[in-house]
């Protein structure tokens, strides 16, 4: 499922920017600047997890892939320039020494960066994801 992403220009307009699997709750302008410097990086496989009811950490999770560790860390930082250039608070980062999976914490979202390879190995979008199966949901029922 392809989720139409808010542009930068208008509140109201919704444009497809980047395909992003998952839902991708409104939350401001600060997604929307984490989206489009993800998009402006040519980040691939955009995947965000809605937050709510998980975890009081954060509100939206985005993962993405970079084709290798000097593309992750560019990516890393067009979010960290993005984010300073918007006004918002400055993004703790972790990982950028090796850059094979870089975390951006800018308060209500969190982007993970990682090569292919080790977003594989890692695959955070099953430990986060809703739909894990053989667990039960919370009307009882089991998940498929």
């Amino acid at each position: 499922m392809k989720a139409l992403i808010p542009t930068m220009n208008s509140e109201a307009s919704v444009a497809p920017l980047h395909p992003v699997k998952g839902s991708v709750p409104d939350t401001g302008q600060l997604v929307r600047t984490v989206l489009h410097s993800l998009e402006d990086a040519k980040a691939e496989d955009l995947v965000s997890i809605d937050l709510h009811g998980k975890t009081s950490i954060a509100d939206l999770m985005i993962v993405a892939t970079g084709r290798s560790s000097t593309h992750v860390g560019a990516i890393a930082d067009r979010i960290v320039k993005a984010c300073k250039e918007a006004g918002s608070q400055t993004p703790k980062v972790e990982g950028l020494p090796h850059c094979d999976w870089v975390l951006v914490d800018v308060g209500d979202v969190i982007v993970h960066v990682f090569r292919p390879e080790v977003r594989a190995f890692y695959n955070l979008e099953k430990m986060w994801g809703g739909d894990r199966p053989g667990e039960l949901s919370p009307q009882g029922a089991r998940a498929v």
